[in-house]
């Protein structure tokens, strides 16, 4: 495992943590025909409870990482991309050779790039800081950290649940 030192930490969104650390993160699919790198900071990560991303990941969550899109570079494997679920939410863009999910949001268009933590092949420097669309999660998905808990979507105006902990300046 790569030990990438924090140089510099800043607050965004709300008071959510940005790491800079001090070289490229590379990631890769399952069989390596997709690989990229992201030039850090990450401007958030966590996991997303919903529906969706529980039938993406075939998992209890979808744990993702967030960089502006001019932080992100694809090195290759463009042509093994396929995207599923355009104008219905949040997408899966995944390898076609592996199966690997490993971009959400609104790729490729969008501004930021959300990333799924697994397909880093280096320690990327954050650690997930909350836990959205709560409300949507399987009956047998049980929470068990301290991690700020949303019932629905991360937005500056959200609020945990009661008695939850707050992200920073919130």
């Amino acid at each position: 495992m790569v030990r990438i030192p924090q140089i510099q930490v800043r607050q965004r969104f709300g008071g959510i943590a940005e790491f800079s650390v001090t070289k490229k993160i590379r990631g890769s699919c399952l069989c390596g025909g997709v690989r990229f790198e992201v030039e850090p900071p990450f401007i958030r990560a966590g996991h997303c409870h919903c529906e969706r991303c529980r039938k993406h990941s075939g998992t209890a969550v979808c744990t993702q990482a967030r960089v502006r899109k001019e932080q992100f570079r694809l090195l290759q494997g463009e042509h093994l991309i396929r995207v599923y679920g355009k104008r219905e939410g949040a997408v899966k863009a995944f390898c076609v050779s592996c199966g690997s999910s490993l971009f959400g949001g609104d790729w490729p268009e969008g501004d930021e790039v959300s990333i799924r933590m697994g397909a880093f092949d280096d320690d990327v420097g954050i650690r997930p800081q909350y836990h959205t669309f709560v409300d949507d999660r399987a009956a047998w998905d049980e929470i068990t950290d301290n991690l700020p808990q949303y019932p629905f979507a991360l937005t500056k105006s959200a609020r945990p649940f009661p008695g939850q902990p707050r992200l920073r300046s919130e």
